[in-house]
Order: C-alpha cells, then structure tokens, then sequence
C-alpha cells in the first residue's frame, strides 16, 4: 500500500550531514522499491543553527518538527563550545529544547551485534555471539528533571516519577517484547530509593493485567551494569529510568565494537526522532570517513515507527549483506576500507535489488 510521509531532517554538525545524506539516500531506495513517497523539509540544529540563526534551536527548526511525521536527526557540537563550558549559548541545548518541546519521553536502543563484527567487540566472542537487546530508557523525568540547586554548605538534585510517566514508557517496552523474545528486565535500585520502588509497583500491575504473556524480571541497577558485560546475550528489552538509563545505554553501546553501528529513537505521543547515537566527530567532518551505519539503522526504525516493518527489514537486511560483503569504513577494519557514501550507496543499491545480491558487492 502506497504510503506519503513528510519527514523533518536536521543533519546538524561534523559528520551530521555526512551519515544523514547516506539515511536519506537509503529511505529514497525503500520508497523506489516499495511505491512509496517521503518528502524532506532540512533545518539547521546545533552549532551550525548559532552560527547562522544565533540559536541552536531557531522556531523555524522546531516548527518543522512539529509539522512532520517523523524527525531525522544527525549530530550536534563543536569543538569551540566543547572548550568552553562557559559560553551561554551550546549546541546542547538545542537538542534538549527539542526533546521538551515535542514531548519525548522514550529514548530506545538497539544493541545488536553483527556476526561479521563479532572480532571488534572488546569482549570475548563467546560473550557477545547472539547479542541483541534493546534499552528502553525514560528521558523526560527523573533527577535530570527534578528541582535542583545550591545551598551555603551542599547542593540537591530531586529525583520525583509519577505513574502516568512510568506507565507510558512500560507499555512500549511490554508492547515491543511482545514482539521480540517476550522477557522485560526492568532496571532499578529498589532497595533504597522510593522512586524505585515506585517504578516496580507500578510496571509489576502493569505486567500482571495487561501483558500476562511477557516474562517481567528486576534488576538492581549495579547487578545489571556487571550482567550487561557478563551476559549481555541473554537480556531481551530494558526498561529503566532516565539516569540509570543514560549510563547502561552508553556502556552497552561499546559491546557492538564501533558507536558507528548503534541507531537510536526518541519517541513522543505525537512524534518520534530518530538519530545515531555517535557524536558530531568534527574531526572528521568534510572527509567521506565517517560510519554511517548507525545513521541508515535509525532510518529503519524511523520505517518501523511508520508502521513499515517490511521496508525496515529490508534496511537491516542490506546492512547485514553490505558488512559481510566487506563493505566497511575505517572503523570496523572490515576488508577493504570504503568511504562514508560508498557504503551508503551499497545499502541504498541493496535495497533497491530487492534480492541478496551478495556477489554483487561483494570485495575481493
């Protein structure tokens, strides 16, 4: 069925732009093959936004968002404001502002690593072999949200979740397990914080009255930071709050072997964005170097959030063939070492064939 989406793209800084014209790229391939049409609107984000609007976020930007089905996003930062943690205006606080604006309250992350990839992993093959989970993190409340400040002697953070927000985030974790392996960890430290506590009661009734058929299981948050390294292969979904959800989503994303290959999704009540989870790499900016497989993959689920999950498996698909074609940038170390958009226009041309064309790309 012919489907018609507008999609709000934002590259933003460094390699922003790079890996985001790859996504692009690869989205038009899936509407070549499957009769579709996505139409771009491109705003500025980030440093790039301040230098041209004095503004890391301009209304223009946001109003885009706003009017889109779904948001494609690239990378913020410069290394002019990384070196200077004063400077009033930051990249930074463009994507927070957009994140508070359109109400994104679930960050989710796969972490899946490839077969081909297996030797890049810092851990030991036998650990990693069949590693593929997915982190579902609360991103709008919690500590990072709550009141905070100075006293004459000390200083506080108040951590404060309500139901409505913990039932929120729940039911999208429950409801992807159900689609997946059917097991949901939730990640917590109930043994000494009332907000956690909180957090079990609420996603325990959840569990109990709407999805009898998913295994729910706890975890301490100390005992999930040493398993995730340990067993990483035998957790399914994730559901934890924002900052224990912040660390264990930056420690797992390391199993993968390059933050170039994890894609990522924040996801509202009425609209979802979609980014890598690596940085703006201005180091190699401009260089056709940098990965952008983690870009393509967010492009996926950008497809699974449009309720094409065909079209989104055809993306993970030729991602798969493309690698273990030896297709790779510098990063994986994979054969022979191809630039930025050659990959891209590998995974584009994979879409497009429709059929595993593994020969065809494959590098001798």
């Amino acid at each position: 069925m012919h489907t018609t989406k507008h999609i709000a793209v934002l590259p933003g800084d460094g390699i922003g732009p790079e890996v985001t014209a790859q996504a692009v790229n690869v989205l038009q391939a899936v509407c070549e093959r499957f009769g579709h049409t996505f139409t771009y609107q491109y705003a500025d984000v980030g440093a790039i936004a301040i230098e041209r609007h004095g503004d890391p976020l301009p209304e223009y930007t946001l109003d885009s968002c706003l009017a889109a089905d779904a948001i494609l996003f690239g990378a913020i930062g410069h290394p002019r404001y990384d070196n200077d943690p004063s400077s009033p205006v930051r990249p930074e606080q463009g994507l927070l502002r957009l994140r508070k604006s359109l109400g994104l309250f679930a960050n989710i992350r796969p972490v899946t690593l490839y077969p081909s990839l297996v030797h890049l992993s810092p851990l030991k093959e036998e650990k990693v072999r069949g590693v593929d989970f997915v982190i579902y993190r609360e991103l709008t409340g919690g500590i990072y949200f709550g009141d905070k400040g100075q006293t004459p002697s000390g200083a506080y953070d108040h951590c404060v979740y309500t139901e409505p927000e913990i039932l929120r985030i729940a039911r999208l974790a429950f409801g992807h397990a159900r689609r997946r392996r059917k097991k949901v960890t939730l990640v917590d430290k109930a043994n000494v914080l009332e907000t956690s506590r909180l957090w079990r009661k609420v996603v325990s009734a959840l569990a109990a009255a709407e999805f009898p058929d998913v295994t729910l299981d706890w975890m301490y948050v100390d005992n999930a930071a040493m398993q995730i390294i340990q067993f990483p292969a035998t957790f399914d979904v994730v559901l934890t709050e924002n900052m224990f959800g912040d660390i264990l989503s930056d420690e797992a994303s390391v199993l993968a072997g390059s933050l170039g290959m994890l894609p990522s999704a924040s996801v509202g009540e009425k609209t979802a964005l979609f980014e890598p989870i690596h940085g703006s790499y201005p180091q190699a900016a401009g260089q056709d170097i940098a990965n952008p497989v983690a870009a393509i993959l967010s492009a996926a689920m950008l497809l699974d959030h449009f309720g094409l999950p065909a079209e989104a498996a055809a993306v993970r698909d030729s991602v798969q063939a493309v690698l273990e074609a030896g297709i790779a940038t510098t990063d994986l170390q994979t054969g022979k070492v191809s630039r930025c958009s050659e990959v891209g226009q590998a995974v584009a041309g994979m879409v497009k064939a429709g059929v595993n064309v593994y020969e065809t790309f494959k590098v001798s």
